[in-house]
């Protein structure tokens, strides 16, 4: 019975811990190290051999980063030890817990220990903690890992402390588990060495890889949308998979979604079709892992089966290559699941899953020439994830900014300071990112923070029963088939849940592990939590007897604790729509939207939102809405789920993000300065009036963001100004300092712009101002006056000069060289090229017929007058007989007029 492949490894874990208090182990999957390893440590199981430990057993706990796999784990020890959970091995979920006293190996989410390390930082009575399947980088695995190092070199330095993964990937945790006892864990400075690795080999039967592209081109994954045509191909795969092989078939689908239209594709291949996936009720994880029966099976699971459950039986494994991770949008507050390629890791995970028993085949619904672009590794969930919850924690620990916790990653610095928003929103954390009373209460209930302010300011609001009901509601988002309306969506669960609350062992209580069952026991729990002070020790078991300080009674708490008035209609006498709206609008005040459209809404954070066609929500003046994602090109979020609001319900929920200010900004869809008084709700605009006597600093700030806006040219610009910015312009160029850069970006930043607009500004309120201010008397503010250069202007940059004919021609200072364009006739007997800017410079002349057309250009007149005039005079002195064209134009007369002579030249 305990002849599993990791017993052998056994013996070398018990000495490394013995040696070092920590080490990782390194077993694939099915060799046993989830449920033959905690034995094992416990003394329950002899190591090799020989009987069990005769002394007292260790007590043991094993983390698992999902509910599915605890009870599964848990199930399968009791099973080897030939007894039913609760006895010497127990589990614990939020809201259930199997555990008695004699229980020594308990198996908990990874949530679970969280709250037990926050309660009590020693874990009295625990020997050893096992973190399994650390290799998926879990947020709440990562966090619980870092605080047990801390535990490890700062009060229990003999707690046993185990890393188990199931890939070769183990490097990075030895070195961060070796140096929990440096005084500086997981820093670069960290001199410790790394803990041992031990090594356990699998009973792997060979497993062969076929690549089974679909035959024609699929869209890649866009958001939480998978091309139909990928996943009717996976389909036509599995059929193939049935007739052609035996065993049962394993296939990896990244969602809910996916795996009903698949299991539909499905319908009458003859075999067993089990959905297995987060939601799945007990009665099908139980089948799944259970294996037998007549007729072949059919698993189709999301990443749930890629490492923390065993499937018996199963000889095919065909995979679709997709997997779903977290991503959050801080910037907008939106929190949503992506599609994405599955890393090379996963595949392999997934492919080994069809070597357990005897040698298997997966059939890869990609091309193998895909292979090298997978990513190595799935993302580590602290890299894209919500942080309010992972800021919190560290900030009850006493670590604000988690600078000082063993982290293989460190958390994104914007991300943490989008989370500590959130925190400090609701009340959480101090403006140091210290933990509130009122943000430990909220730790302490294994909520998301915003869940957790829910449930204590709407249950003074909607009664206790109706808030526990609801936070667990939106705590595991419902099936979207009963809809996007939440206050429906509530009656429908509680219809289903056998009334308020489904008591238990009523003839209508929902089937064990069924939505409305876990709703329930969650909405209990919550209830429980209320009535003993929200104290929750986040196990199942009550409330610890701690925190009994009051919680507001409405608004978010934070600074100021925000303010405003209740709902008028409280407690039972609110409505249940109307209670469904509050709670969504505290749970997410910067969500609550007003509607600017036929199914078009816009949220107090600024971003637009829609529902879906025919949504019976697409007609409310406002909503809270709970739930909202956003396609990747898309403009607006998408409403998932959300609840009827009331203009003052809407004020009261999201008060902190209310304002009501002055307001004195530049219009782009008017071109001009407006003068308000603003109320808002974040971007939400409530009322407004007219300003009569703005500041006049706000006045200034506005004109300088529409110069910004639409440029310079919204001055008066006379030729004159003109020339002298282009005057100006190209002396900067040339001789750089003193002369200042004019372009419209120069001129326009905030120090430049009040040198030389500043006393103009003075006098303009509106856009007709800033048009009347000639910028050519602004300009000369910035010509060098305090080094002198200013009077040199005329002699560097002349506007004008005096050509051998006596004109004075203008000087075109436009982009590139300067230009001096005259009849040929004014510059006979001009030597050489004109040079300005100190001769540094020399013009380019542009060389005019009588009639002012070009006829040549040069920047040497010198060699004009040798080369080129000969054959400028020969084209036009049949053109222009009136005017001179002598031979010899570097000795004849300069003239402005024509010649009366006959044949003159």
């Amino acid at each position: 019975m305990f002849e599993l492949p990791v017993r052998t490894a056994v013996p070398r874990l018990l000495a490394a811990l013995d040696g070092h208090g920590a080490a990782v182990l390194e077993a694939p999957p099915g060799t046993g190290k989830t449920t033959l390893v905690p034995l094992a440590l416990a003394g329950l199981v002899p190591p090799s051999g020989g009987p069990p430990s005769p002394g007292p057993a260790r007590r043991v706990l094993v983390a698992e980063p999902r509910r599915m796999a605890v009870r599964a784990a848990a199930r399968r020890m009791a099973w080897l030890l030939g007894e039913e959970t609760g006895g010497r091995v127990g589990f614990t979920v939020r809201g259930e817990r199997r555990a008695g006293p004699r229980t020594v190996v308990e198996v908990v989410t990874t949530g679970v220990l969280l709250q037990r390390l926050q309660r009590d930082p020693e874990l009295p009575g625990v020997d050893a903690v096992l973190l399994d399947e650390c290799h998926e980088r879990h947020l709440d695995a990562d966090t619980a890992a870092a605080f047990l190092l801390d535990v490890r070199a700062a009060l229990r330095p003999e707690l046993w402390l185990v890393a188990a993964s199931a890939t070769t990937d183990t490097g990075a945790w030895a070195w961060l588990l070796g140096g929990a006892g440096s005084g500086a864990p997981g820093h670069p400075e960290d001199t410790g060495t790394p803990a041992p690795v031990i090594r356990a080999e699998g009973r792997a039967y060979p497993v062969e890889i076929r690549h089974a592209p679909p035959p024609r081109p699929v869209r890649p994954p866009h958001g939480t949308r998978v091309d139909p045509a990928l996943l009717d191909h996976v389909a036509a795969t599995v059929r193939g998979a049935l007739r052609e092989g035996d065993g049962d078939v394993l296939c990896f689908l990244p969602g809910v979604g996916e795996i009903a239209r698949v299991a539909g594709a499905l319908a009458g291949s003859g075999a067993e079709v089990l959905r297995l996936h987060g939601q799945a009720p007990a009665a099908v994880q139980e089948a799944v892992v259970r294996g037998g029966g007549e007729r072949r099976r059919v698993v189709l699971s999301t990443a749930v089966a890629e490492s923390s459950l065993t499937v018996p039986g199963v000889r095919t494994v065909v995979d679709a290559g997709l997997a779903r991770e977290p991503r959050m949008d801080h910037g907008r507050g939106l929190g949503a699941l992506t599609t994405v390629r599955v890393s090379a890791a996963g595949a392999a995970q997934r492919a080994g899953r069809a070597g357990r028993q005897a040698p298997g085949l997966a059939l890869r619904c990609w091309s193998e020439a895909e292979d090298g672009r997978l990513p190595r590794r799935p993302s580590p969930e602290i890299a894209v994830a919500d942080l309010a919850p992972f800021a919190l924690h560290v900030a009850c620990w006493g670590d604000p900014d988690a600078s000082g916790l063993a982290l293989l990653d460190r958390p994104p610095a914007g991300a943490m300071a989008a989370a500590r928003e959130v925190l400090t929103a609701v009340g959480a954390v101090d403006r140091d990112g210290r933990p509130t009373g009122r943000g430990r209460r909220m730790a302490r209930t294994g909520l998301h923070p915003r869940l957790a302010r829910a449930l204590l300011d709407g249950a003074p609001e909607v009664g206790a029963r109706r808030a526990a009901e609801l936070v667990a509601l939106l705590s595991e988002e419902p099936p979207r088939a009963l809809g996007d309306d939440l206050a429906a969506v509530w009656r429908a669960v509680r219809a289903e849940g056998g009334g308020r609350g489904g008591r238990p062992g009523g003839p209508d209580r929902p089937a064990a592990g069924t939505y409305p069952e876990r709703w329930r026991r969650e909405a209990r729990r919550l209830e429980r939590a209320l009535a003993a002070g929200v104290s929750v020790r986040g196990d199942g078991d009550g409330g610890d007897g701690e925190g009994t300080e009051a919680a507001p009674a409405g608004g978010v708490a934070g600074p100021g604790d925000g303010g405003g008035s209740a709902p008028a209609a409280t407690g039972r006498g609110l409505p249940d729509d109307a209670a469904a709206g509050v709670m969504a609008a505290l749970a997410f005040p910067e969500r609550v939207a007003r509607r600017r459209g036929d199914g078009a809404f816009l949220m107090a954070s600024g971003t637009g939102a829609e529902t879906a066609a025919g949504s019976p929500l697409a007609a409310a003046a406002w909503l809270a809405v709970a739930v909202a994602d956003r396609p990747v090109t898309a403009a607006s979020a998408r409403v998932r789920l959300a609840a009827v609001l009331d203009e003052a319900t809407a004020r009261w929920a999201a008060a902190p993000l209310g304002s009501d200010a002055e307001e004195v900004r530049w219009s782009e869809e008017r071109g001009d300065v407006v003068a308000r008084r603003v109320e808002r709700l974040g971007a939400l605009e409530l009322s407004a009036r007219p300003l009569r006597a703005p500041e006049r600093a706000a006045v200034r700030a506005a004109l300088l963001t529409g110069l910004r806006r639409e440029g310079t040219g919204l001055l008066r610009w006379p030729a004159e100004a003109v020339r002298l910015r282009q005057r100006m312009a190209f002396l900067h160029r040339e001789l750089g300092g003193p002369w200042p850069e004019v372009s419209d970006e120069a001129l326009l930043a905030p120090a430049r712009a009040e040198e030389w607009l500043g006393a103009a500004l003075e006098r303009a309120n509106r856009r007709a101002d800033l048009e009347r201010i000639d910028a050519g008397r602004a300009l000369s503010a910035l010509l060098p006056w305090a080094t002198g250069e200013a009077a040199r202007l005329d002699e560097l940059a002349p506007d004008r000069i005096t050509v051998p004919s006596g004109s004075r021609v203008r000087i075109d200072y436009g982009e590139g060289q300067p230009v001096l364009a005259v009849k040929i006739q004014e510059l006979f007997g001009w030597q050489e090229t004109p040079r300005i800017a100190d001769g540094r410079v020399p013009l380019l002349v542009h060389l005019l017929s009588p009639a002012g057309r070009p006829a040549a250009v040069t920047a040497d007149l010198a060699s004009f007058w040798r080369t080129g005039y000969r054959s400028v005079r020969a084209e036009l002195r049949g053109r222009y007989p009136k005017h001179p064209w002598p031979e010899d134009p570097a000795g004849a007369e300069p003239t402005r007029r024509t010649s009366r002579r006959p044949g003159g030249g």
